[in-house]
């Protein structure tokens, strides 16, 4: 499985985090970001124990636009 790096967080101080990615194979965003632990926050939401949640900011929505395969047609 190869993964595909979309963007770091230009802003952050230490270049680890947060980083978007693509994983092609199965058709998804992996998100690396900063652990959500705040109880208030985490109450407002319904996750279930299979499934965390982490926080990038807002500029980092950017790398989310969407990759066109190789194979799809540009006119679309």
């Amino acid at each position: 499985m190869a993964l595909r790096k979309l963007g770091k967080d230009p802003e952050s101080p230490s270049g680890g985090s947060p980083t978007v990615y693509l994983d092609e194979e199965k058709d998804s965003y992996l998100v690396q970001g900063w652990k959500v632990e705040d109880a208030e926050r985490l109450r407002q939401m319904d996750i279930p124990g299979h499934e965390s949640v982490v926080e990038i900011p807002r500029r980092m929505v950017q790398f989310f636009l969407e990759v066109k395969k190789d194979d799809e047609d540009p006119d679309v």
